[in-house]
């Protein structure tokens, strides 16, 4: 059946305003096919067990969302859903799956569009080209069932055992494929080839499935290059790629944009001249972190979880301490150091203006975009003591998901930054603990404060990637 919803919209103005609509891909079988040998390629640095991800970590995320976001689906049924062994509630070709509106899986919508032929044909032809799919294969997924076609292009599998190309295990991370600014939404252009099917899988969802067929005109795909096909080789810095773990809106008019290991300068080029040219925000910050594994985006620094306040990489944020303070050995070293952010801020019309370091720029937006009223308060990763702030930052203590403004989810390892939250005077629950007390009764979803919900992470943690990766916000509550 369609996914179908009448009062559907996307509008996104900011990182923290209550979260209504969202898209997520919760973890397929393609996840529990990653060999060793292929896992570098395929972006995951550890091999998963897929079980444990599922029923132990990922669920809770999907039934806490679904309390906060569409709790008709799951008030009173937490008992019931946990005890089914088969798990036909999280699963997309199950009858018993809970196909919310606002808690939105990326495999259904897929297979919906797959039940219009011409799709079907035209996309098949497409993941076929760039998979090197024989003809006679082509035409076996031709007529092939829409539901289970869904699974085979996301999970790279025939019958779910036989593997025919390679899985994309990075769907889980839906944020990267596209970004809502405003009521557009920004599709992404990715630095590796590993995730080129999620990118067209996401495009023909956007234009042809009916949910947003309303806002057709205002998906923006940002264009390659002139001449781009000159460039010499393949892994050229001038490549324009742009994920959107590196892109943020942090407030109406006011859209972050991070060049990293994955979103290129000419990535960020393209997108403000995109986005300038559409009149969508009218102002783009682009933020320059280091080309590391260790920052694949921006949302891996920092991330926003009040109007007034962030989580973040210290050592990665503040700017160098004043010559004087560094030891004589400081006079000799590179001046211009790699492990720093270089920030430029553009606005339609006006001089650049230049922003010292991270700290300055987020700063700035709470106290002048966001008219917080207050000094910002900053959070720190492995509450910046070494080497927890490192080793925190590595598994995602700062890629924190805002459900709403001061409720955020992260990881329960990260125990150092925890302690940051609580003295910055945030409760901590654990998951399981609050999916209870809101079955019964003692805790209501909207009326929670700044609370940080610690959710089971030994898998998740693997993949790296947090849930402000894990969430493709569509719709958001404007903050007042």
């Amino acid at each position: 059946m369609i996914l179908t919803n009448n009062d559907f919209k996307i509008d996104v103005t900011s990182e923290i305003g209550s979260l209504r609509t969202l898209l997520i891909h919760s973890p397929d079988s393609g996840l529990g096919k990653v060999v060793p040998s292929k896992a570098q390629d395929w972006l995951f640095e550890d091999i998963v067990h897929l079980d444990t991800m599922r029923k132990n970590e990922y669920d809770h995320y999907v039934k806490l969302l679904l309390y906060f976001l569409d709790p008709d689906k799951i008030k009173g049924k937490l008992q019931q859903i946990d005890n089914d062994e088969e798990r036909a509630f999280f699963k997309p070709d199950n009858a018993g799956f809970h196909a919310s509106n606002q808690v939105i899986e990326i495999q259904t919508l897929l297979a919906d569009i797959l039940q219009q032929e011409d799709i079907r044909e035209k996309l098949v032809a497409s993941v076929c080209a760039i998979e090197s799919c024989n003809y006679r294969l082509q035409e076996q997924l031709i007529n092939t069932d829409p539901v289970e076609l869904a699974k085979i292009f996301i999970s790279g599998s025939l019958n779910n055992e036989e593997m025919i190309f390679a899985p994309i295990p990075n769907l889980i991370f839906s944020r990267d494929i596209g970004i809502a600014v405003n009521n557009h939404m920004l599709l992404n252009k990715p630095a590796k080839k590993a995730r080129f099917r999620e990118t067209l899988l996401a495009r023909y969802i956007f234009f042809n499935h009916p949910l947003f067929a309303a806002y057709s005109n205002n998906i923006l795909e940002i264009p390659e290059t002139a001449q781009h096909f000159l460039r010499p080789g393949e892994d050229n810095l001038e490549k324009t790629t742009l994920e959107g773990g590196d892109v943020m809106m942090v407030s109406p008019q006011h859209l972050i944009i991070g060049c990293s290991e994955r979103t290129s300068i000419s990535g960020a080029n393209e997108a403000i001249k995109l986005l300038f040219d559409n009149d969508v925000v009218k102002k783009v910050t682009i933020v320059k972190i280091p080309h590391k594994r260790d920052y694949m985006h921006i949302d891996t620094v920092f991330t926003q979880i009040k109007r007034d306040t962030w989580v973040l990489l210290r050592s990665l944020a503040v700017a160098d301490a004043p010559l004087e303070e560094q030891e004589p050995i400081s006079w000799f070293a590179d001046k211009k150091q790699k492990d720093r952010a270089e920030i430029v801020q553009f606005e339609k019309g006006e001089k650049p203006r230049l922003f010292g370091c991270i700290e300055d720029l987020l700063a700035d937006i709470s106290e002048n975009d966001l008219q917080s009223g207050t000094k910002t308060n900053f959070i720190y990763s492995g509450n910046n003591t070494f080497p927890f702030d490192a080793r925190e930052q590595w598994t995602d203590s700062c890629n924190l998901l805002a459900i709403k403004e001061g409720v955020v989810l992260g990881y329960d390892r990260n125990d150092k930054t925890v302690e940051a939250f609580k003295q910055n005077g945030f409760d901590v629950i654990r998951v399981n603990d609050l999916l209870q007390k809101f079955e019964n009764g003692e805790l209501d979803p909207q009326t929670m404060t700044d609370t940080l919900i610690l959710m089971p992470s030994a898998e998740l943690s693997r993949a790296r990637g947090g849930f402000h990766c894990m969430s493709m916000p569509l719709l958001r509550d404007k903050v007042v």
